[in-house]
């Protein structure tokens, strides 16, 4: 144990002392207002994990079993108000011995993003960014657009992302999304924030007349939970774990892709 507080602290004071700063995520879901300043680089790693059922082929017996999702993120700031993103998703899938391995989101893909930000901090009732995303993945192309909104009042931030994305598959389908978040966080010490969090995901079919009953994994789903994040200045770690708060009577069933609880964590360095 004195071994991991003192290594611990090394990492700790190397990150206070470095150079640039990060850009943290103090929600997990929520991007920040904020972008990088020009020159400035930073990876973030995610990681997204939900339980669920999957039938075993052999046995026909149905095991709860966790499905996770991957994304590294290299942000680079173009501009002091223009900041690149470049990410690679991946998306393990249970293991082949269940009928039809599900995996979350879109599958394995590559994503590339702009997120410009108006005004100063502050200089604006609300702080305003707008965020353009293009997605190729192994299942379809799609086109993201979200607006971020911050209000700071002292040491308490509000947050919120306006999201819509249209997919288009490469069977010919396309549906839209939409997936906005809101949440608030609040810094109890320079290297710890705490705050709450949700988001909410719906899917549209674009086909008329849509599919009835609608499919579970369409939602809409809204998840609610507790968020911390630690900030050593070039290095911080954000985490939240949020519990489904609809379909609650719901059981997991095989197929179904929302599990009740469902957890990410995202770690990112300033290069």
């Amino acid at each position: 144990m004195r071994s991991y507080l003192a290594a611990a602290g090394a990492v700790a004071t190397l990150t206070l002392t470095g150079g640039a700063l990060a850009n943290p995520r103090a929600l997990p879901f929520t991007y920040p207002y904020e972008t990088l300043a020009k020159g400035e680089a930073e990876v973030e790693q995610y990681a997204d994990m939900t339980i669920v059922k999957e039938t075993n082929s052999a046995t026909g017996a149905t095991p709860s079993t966790a499905l996770y999702l991957l994304q590294t993120e290299f942000e680079y700031g173009l501009l002091d108000h223009l900041e690149l993103g470049l990410y690679v998703q991946v998306a393990p899938s249970v293991s082949q011995s269940f009928l039809d391995p599900a995996t979350l989101d879109v599958g394995n893909a590559i994503k590339q993003r702009l997120r410009y930000r108006f005004a100063e901090a502050g200089e604006w009732p609300i702080d305003v960014s707008v965020y353009g995303e293009i997605v190729e993945s192994e299942k379809l192309f799609e086109i993201e657009a979200k607006i971020n909104l911050q209000r700071r009042f002292g040491n308490l931030r509000l947050m919120a992302n306006l999201s819509g994305e249209h997919e288009f598959y490469y069977n010919g389908a396309n549906d839209w999304e939409i997936n906005p978040t809101l949440g608030a966080t609040y810094q109890v010490l320079p290297w710890l924030h705490t705050g709450i969090e949700s988001w909410l995901f719906a899917e549209f079919p674009a086909v008329r007349p849509a599919p009835s009953p609608l499919n579970f994994n369409l939602g809409p789903h809204v998840y609610v939970g507790p968020a911390v994040m630690f900030n050593w200045g070039k290095l911080w770690w954000s985490s939240g774990a949020y519990l489904r708060v609809t379909d609650v009577e719901r059981p997991n069933n095989p197929g179904d892709l929302y599990g009740r609880l469902w957890v990410r964590t995202v770690v990112g360095l300033s290069l």
